[in-house]
């Protein structure tokens, strides 16, 4: 990245600035606005995101928003009620109430005097779903918005459930924001009132993860702020990116193909990444083509930015399996709009362990052959990665040709010509199973010639919500059924001499809690189908090699490694009591911000058990470790949630300790049981 300082604004900073709501609460801003606003009022930015942005956000924080200051742009970066230092209390994620305060936020950002009266919003992740829903509620300022790795569905594609099925992302997030809602405010900020504040988030903080297992079906609760429920709500224009190593890849296409409002699309080959800080690469000149959204939708400046293809995607060159990547080789394609005339469906029939020859997307199904059956062992899924890489490697998907033998398998021929794909693949099965509940996972892999077997795109399947993921219904074993397993969207190259792999199981652990017990599937041949969505190779992009400048960004807050950080990816297996185990940790180690004299630590470890084929014998835990220090003020918050089950109910078992120096000032202790769902 280069670092820019010398920019077309003098900026000026407010590190701490409190923002009223109407219902007593203050929330915290730090706002980067160009001096000369105080005479020449110009545009707001809001990026509002619950991860403290005094110290855990502040590097990041420190490159982008004085750049787009920088450029004309009051940019406003806010905590969450009850996160850094706002006050209250985070009791779950996107409520009506957290809305509502971005309202009001943006709303007194309109009122203030360096404020010319029009808003944007940003962000990445929940910044970027915080933006998007707000923008359904149409607050009468806001008049664009800019996001990236978010979901405009939050029950279908969300961390939380794919397919119906339950991710192992669902506890691991819940962990996450158990340790984020518990940390304290800032001394040096809020003052003597930091106790009260830290015990009244302790008090009143449960574990999350309950709250989204009670809810297994598509109901009100994931309709609330779930965008596709109405997307003509969002009348403000869109500039949406993801990238196909995120687990948010699917909802850019969405939003083109059903806003109806300006648009543009950007799909790179990063991970859950801003592009400007995208891995794998290349990283792009993200902040500049964010300069020009802004310039044109709060500015009216006409600079062309609507031009030119709808949609920017990477289309990923073919590379060996590897659990990271520095660089992903590609190009950048474009679509003039979406779903796009240049990509046709092709569809393939399921024959013997083989992927048949295209046939016509609109034929109807042929007539069930032989039955190919399979029952997964619980090791296929050790080597899938996380649901959305967060570039903690080694967290993408190795050579899948471990998990492929406890698989049903199917190849294509070698190709003779190149192939290209760009948007969503979908299997259709014609299946039967043992069991009441059971689920399907497809995998979609780049064999070379000599085995190795890159996953491309993959997808999930609760058999008992293939009609319906709000009112589901248990299999009747035997009986025949039509299922869709829609896979993920990708854009990939496969070359000659490679073929194109299929790869079905019943279990997908841990990415995916299984079912009950074990179940055989049965998938007719010919019957069913591989649909891959066909970009013609010969299709001029017209697209230049290079569309997007260097990175750029200012330079970042001082920060000084004090003790260093620690990545563990690890899969075992006793061969004598049969267990096996994931064991994942993310520690950031402890930095010193110089600026304001704190020292942070973070770690965070992830466990995943089984042991054979025992489907009830999985459990999943989490533990993080936050801490932060400065002079004789040393605080510390140490979370553990641990998830099991048997075949007709979940266990919850959670602790919250919280700690001044070495002396525990709170602990509490949950131990809950949910009932499974057809799950």
């Amino acid at each position: 990245m280069r670092y820019v300082t010398n920019l077309p604004y003098e900026t000026k900073e407010e590190e701490h600035v409190t923002i009223p709501m109407s219902d007593g609460v203050r929330l915290s801003a730090h706002i980067w606005r160009p001096t000369s606003s105080d005479q020449e009022p110009v545009p707001a930015v809001l990026e509002y995101i619950p991860y403290r942005k005094r110290d855990l956000t502040a590097v990041r924080d420190s490159i982008h928003h004085p750049y787009l200051a920088g450029h004309g742009y009051a940019c406003v970066r806010v905590d969450l009620r009850g996160t850094g230092d706002s006050e209250g209390v985070l009791r779950d994620e996107y409520l009506e109430r957290e809305q509502a305060d971005a309202e009001e936020i943006l709303a007194w950002l309109a009122e203030q005097p360096w404020c010319d009266g029009g808003t944007g919003m940003m962000g990445i992740s929940w910044g970027a779903f915080a933006a998007l829903q707000v923008a359904a509620r149409r607050p009468p300022s806001l008049k664009a918005i800019a996001i990236a790795s978010f979901t405009d569905d939050r029950h279908a594609d969300d961390m939380h459930y794919m397919g119906g099925a339950l991710l192992s992302d669902n506890l691991a997030e819940a962990g996450t924001m158990f340790a984020y809602g518990t940390c304290p405010p800032d001394p040096a900020v809020v003052g003597e009132r930091w106790r009260e504040m830290w015990h009244e988030r302790l008090e009143n903080t449960e574990p999350w993860v309950l709250e989204w297992l009670r809810h297994q079906r598509r109901d009100d609760y994931w309709r609330h702020a779930s965008v596709c429920e109405d997307y003509t709500s969002v009348r403000c224009p869109v500039l949406a990116s993801s990238g196909w190593a995120d687990g948010y890849s699917n909802a850019v296409t969405r939003l083109l193909g059903n806003l109806d409002v300006p648009r543009k699309g950007l799909i790179g080959p990063w991970s859950h990444k801003f592009p400007h800080l995208g891995e794998p690469g290349p990283a792009i000149g993200y902040l500049q083509e964010l300069v020009r959204w802004w310039d044109h939708w709060l500015k009216g400046v006409d600079n062309g930015v609507m031009d030119g293809p709808m949609l920017l995607a990477w289309m990923q060159d073919s590379v060996p399996p590897s659990t990271s990547y520095e660089e992903r080789p590609g190009r950048w394609v474009g679509e003039p709009h979406w779903p796009s005339p240049h990509i046709r469906p092709v569809t393939h029939p399921l024959t013997r362990h083989t992927i048949g020859a295209a046939q016509d997307a609109t034929a109807a199904p042929s007539e069930g052959g032989a039955a190919m059956t399979v029952r997964s062992p619980l090791s296929v899924g050790q080597f899938a990665g996380k649901w959305a890489s967060y570039n903690a490697p080694p967290d993408l998907p190795y050579d899948q040709r471990e998990e492929d033998g406890g698989s049903l398998v199917f190849d294509s021929e070698p190709l003779t010509e190149p192939v290209e794909i760009l948007g969503s693949p979908s299997v259709e099965l014609d299946l039967s199973v043992s069991e009441p509940v059971a689920l399907v996972a497809a995998r979609l892999s780049d064999v070379s010639p000599d085995g190795a077997a890159t996953r491309v795109s993959y997808g999930i399947l609760n058999l008992t919500r293939r009609d319906s993921t709000e009112s589901p219904e248990p299999l009747e074993p035997g009986r025949r059924y039509r299922a869709t397993i829609p896979l993920n969207g990708v854009a990939q190259a496969f070359p000659p001499g490679h073929r194109i792999r299929l790869s079905l199981s019943t279990s997908y652990w841990p990415l995916a809690w299984p079912a009950p017990k074990p179940a055989l599937l049965s998938v007719h041949e010919h019957s069913s189908t591989l649909t891959l969505p066909v970009r013609p190779v010969e299709e001029p992009d017209e697209v230049p090699s290079s569309p997007f400048g260097e990175p750029e960004g200012t330079p970042p807050l001082a920060m000084t490694q004090v003790t260093p950080p620690e990545e563990r990816w690890d899969v075992k297996r006793d061969l004598i009591d049969y267990r096996s185990e994931l064991d994942i940790v993310k520690d950031r180690g402890t930095v010193r911000f110089e600026d304001i004299g704190m020292e942070a630590g973070r770690r965070a470890r992830e466990r995943y058990t089984a042991v054979a084929d025992d489907f009830t014998s999985v459990g999943g835990e989490t533990t993080w470790t936050m801490r932060f220090r400065r002079d004789d003020w040393d605080v510390r918050v140490v979370t553990h949630t641990r998830l099991t089950c048997d075949e007709t109910d979940f266990f919850v078992d959670a602790t919250l300790d919280a700690y001044e120096a070495d002396r525990r000032v709170f602990s509490r202790t949950w131990n809950e049981k949910v009932p499974r769902d057809l799950l």
